[in-house]
């Protein structure tokens, strides 16, 4: 399996530049992934199915894909082509050896935490009153392809966030796919605007989630909350998550005692 997957890569480096692989590569792969993640939510809306899931009852529209287009072309590859020389500067090659899985989800943890970090604090720079009115939030009910869809200077603010990780520790080729995978296909399912018994924050301690996120969107800028990316540690620690529990806990009682009553 393993001189398969050298075999396979092999073809790729050879027949594309490390520039292309980085730069054009990742654009293509990270289009791929968000559309092909985010669409089938609005054909879910749309056809009503699975509605009892859903975590709030109005519908979207789905305006926002010709800027978000416009905004991935404008914005996100352009950031990937000029950030491409500070990558390999700090050493992000596409070469063989491939790294083993062990390297791989280390860096990727690293990146997870730090960017939860950092983004935690951008977020709430965000919600300060100026630079939420004009830059901050349009869409109170969210679905997965809003999870991209922000003001280029949001994208750019909070995008810094996510590439710091890989930035600092110039990861393979393969690692930065991997992280970016695994980050766009978390924040589609944080936006994707519902809950289902199979979703990861179930099952997973301090994983936020569509449900959090959610919370984080429906209320004012003064009272929302739930500023964490990934992982909800962030808003545990400093206590903006206050609200969003207070809810969660009458909501379990209100449940308790239907039960009780039936």
């Amino acid at each position: 399996m393993a001189s398969l997957v050298d075999s396979a890569w092999t073809y790729v480096i050879t027949n594309f530049s490390d520039f292309q692989l980085a730069c054009l590569g990742s654009f293509f792969l990270h289009e791929s992934v968000f559309f092909l993640s985010g669409l089938p939510f609005i054909f879910l809306e749309r056809a009503g199915w699975l509605n009892q899931y859903k975590i709030q009852t109005k519908n979207n529209t789905v305006d926002c894909i010709t800027r978000l287009l416009l905004y991935h072309f404008c914005v996100n590859l352009p950031v990937m082509i000029l950030s491409y020389p500070v990558f390999r500067f700090m050493g992000m090659r596409s070469t063989l050896p491939l790294p083993s899985w062990k390297v791989i989800s280390t860096q990727i943890l690293f990146y997870f935490i730090l960017e939860d970090f950092v983004f935690y604090w951008g977020l709430r720079i965000l919600h300060t009153k100026w630079l939420y009115k004009h830059v901050h939030h349009e869409y109170a009910t969210p679905f997965g392809l809003t999870s991209e869809y922000a003001h280029p200077a949001e994208i750019l603010f909070l995008g810094f966030a996510t590439i710091l990780g890989p930035a600092i520790t110039g990861p393979h080729l393969i690692t930065l796919w991997s992280w970016m995978v695994l980050r766009v296909l978390e924040t589609v399912e944080a936006h994707c605007g519902y809950h289902f018994p199979w979703s990861l924050s179930n099952y997973l301690p301090l994983y936020g989630g569509a449900d959090f996120h959610d919370y984080h969107h429906r209320l004012l800028y003064t009272k929302c909350g739930n500023y964490s990316s990934t992982f909800v540690y962030m808003d545990w620690i400093f206590g903006t998550d206050t609200g969003y529990r207070k809810m969660k806990a009458l909501k379990s009682e209100g449940e308790e005692m239907s039960m009780k009553d039936m």
